[in-house]
């Protein structure tokens, strides 16, 4: 950027209040001010400055991000109370939305080759690049630990060889795959939103206006090189683009769970929503993924021992340690760690609450749930914790713009459409249409 443009830098304060701007702009609906829109609108808003105060200000940063992700856990743990839901136009048309999609999209391809990549990223395509040789990764893994799992590696495998035959000069080609990696794991969430709401919403200008946001969103350019943190998130929201066939969606939720560790304490609400059909089909693929993903350490392992090793080394035990939590930056680094204890008993509680509560649960159930059980993780998480806004923040959005979904109750819909053979979308469009009528 800085040969079109000389000394070319936006700042994250500067980026916060053009952000602001845009968004109060383009989804403020300023004819029903007492909204729930709004109230969603204005948590997302306030807990960015929070990201801003982590430089100068850590203590208060880090408090500012913790009460606001506690916010956010009772507004998804209660979402399913509110009923009505009026459909609202935003104060953007689709064309205007879309344009602004590209627009800002390529900035953040700019910013991206501009910048230096997430060392975890970097990282990662190593272990990529270690895979397709078939070299051994066991030394490695246990000199640096990896943040993410063995999906980002399988993921980041086909990049690795592009990058090599495109480097050019003195550029990395590490550096240019990790690059890239963060490149597509933005695509794949902004794809997926929009998907979603032409799909599943029945309307595109509300995928446009989820993509719109979760690119505006101050949070998403902090950290926009960080392909890690960003890839479970896609993953998750593919597993909702797909959650009327539990096969596909056991795959994208088996890559999830691979990717991080977080995705893991899903896997019984999600059993609980397939508990009447496609739970079979649904363990089944998830099993699968996970036996391709132990095979991909196989691959860069010379003994037993650089197995074990690697396995180990693909998951963070850290966090499951409740001691020397102050040498970790983020909320728990100024208080002693046994206060996570009964925090984490509450996140126990609260998983056992959202699984068996109600017993059956359409998409808008599924969706609040797994948004409240991603936010409140990080409640407890100690390594930053709050910070990692990118967890949740396509799920999140999902559930501030979907629509009533009370006919969506995966245990009766799908046996019903392969018995009619009817598309399952078509109907839900249609009865989202008369939603949307009835509304206005």
């Amino acid at each position: 950027m800085n040969h079109i443009l000389p000394d070319y830098y936006v700042s994250e304060a500067t980026w916060f209040y053009l952000s602001l701007l845009l968004t109060l702009a383009v989804f403020f609906r300023f004819d029903r001010i007492f909204s729930l829109r709004n109230l969603d609108l204005i948590l997302l808003l306030l807990i960015s400055p929070g990201l801003l105060f982590l430089g100068d200000y850590p203590v208060v940063g880090n408090f500012w991000l913790f009460v606001g992700t506690g916010l956010f856990v009772i507004r998804m743990s209660i979402d399913c109370l509110f009923q009505r839901r009026p459909r609202g136009e935003q104060n953007l048309n689709s064309f205007g939305m879309a344009f602004l999609c590209v627009s800002i999209f390529a900035f953040f391809v700019v910013r991206v080759f501009t910048e230096n990549p997430a060392p975890d990223t970097i990282q990662t395509v190593k272990q990529a690049d270690s895979l397709l040789s078939m070299q051994d990764a066991g030394n490695a893994s246990k000199a640096q630990p990896a943040e993410a799992g063995p999906t980002a590696r399988l993921l980041a495998a086909p990049v690795v060889p592009f990058s090599n035959a495109v480097v050019t000069g003195t550029l990395d080609h590490a550096t240019l795959a990790a690059r890239i990696m963060a490149i597509l794991a933005h695509a794949f969430v902004v794809v997926g939103l929009i998907i979603m709401g032409k799909v599943h919403f029945a309307d595109t200008q509300v995928g446009l206006a989820m993509a719109l946001l979760y690119l505006l969103l101050p949070c998403t350019a902090y950290d926009v090189s960080k392909a890690n943190h960003v890839l479970p998130a896609a993953l998750l929201v593919w597993a909702f683009v797909t959650y009327q066939k539990p096969i596909l969606s056991g795959i994208f939720m088996g890559l999830a769970c691979g990717a991080m560790f977080f995705p893991v304490f899903l896997l019984p609400l999600w059993a609980s929503f397939y508990w009447k059909n496609g739970l079979k089909r649904f363990v089944l693929s998830g099993t699968l993924v996970a036996v391709v993903l132990l095979g991909s350490l196989i691959l860069t392992s010379v003994d037993r021992f650089s197995f074990t090793q690697q396995t180990i080394g693909s998951i963070n035990w850290s966090v499951l340690k409740f001691e020397g939590g102050q040498h970790m930056p983020g909320f728990w680094s100024t208080y002693d760690s046994a206060y996570r204890i009964p925090v984490f008993v509450i996140f126990v509680l609260l998983i056992t609450c959202l699984t068996i509560w109600p017993r059956r649960k359409n998409l808008g159930h599924l969706m609040s749930h797994t948004t409240a059980i991603i936010i409140a993780t990080l409640l407890w998480y100690p390594q930053q914790g709050s910070v990692y806004l990118l967890w949740y923040l396509p799920m999140l959005l999902m559930v501030v713009f979907r629509p009533r979904l009370l006919h969506t109750t995966q245990n009766y819909e799908v046996d019903r459409n392969q018995q009619s053979g009817e598309k399952p979308s078509s109907r839900f469009q249609d009865s989202v249409s008369i939603a949307k009528h009835t509304s206005q």
